[in-house]
């Protein structure tokens, strides 16, 4: 499942910003792919949904760059 793929690839390296063209390749096989984008988009939406009562944990979107896992304590 890409959520779980994303989420885990997030994990591997928070706190680190991960470059949307390597998300989208590494999940949709392409790098710039309009749909592609918004489908990453509703997907990250929905992790968030899920994270989101675990407040020390959050995906930052990093503006015309990528997104990132950030853990606080």
């Amino acid at each position: 499942m890409r959520e779980a793929g994303l989420l885990q690839m997030l994990c591997e390296k928070r706190g680190d910003v991960i470059r949307r063209e390597a998300i989208l390749d590494k999940f949709w096989n392409t790098e710039d792919d309009y749909f592609a984008s918004l489908s990453l988009d509703v997907f990250v939406t929905k992790l968030r949904k899920l994270l989101s009562e675990d407040e020390s944990i959050t995906i930052k979107t990093v503006k015309g760059v990528g997104l990132m896992l950030i853990e606080s304590q």
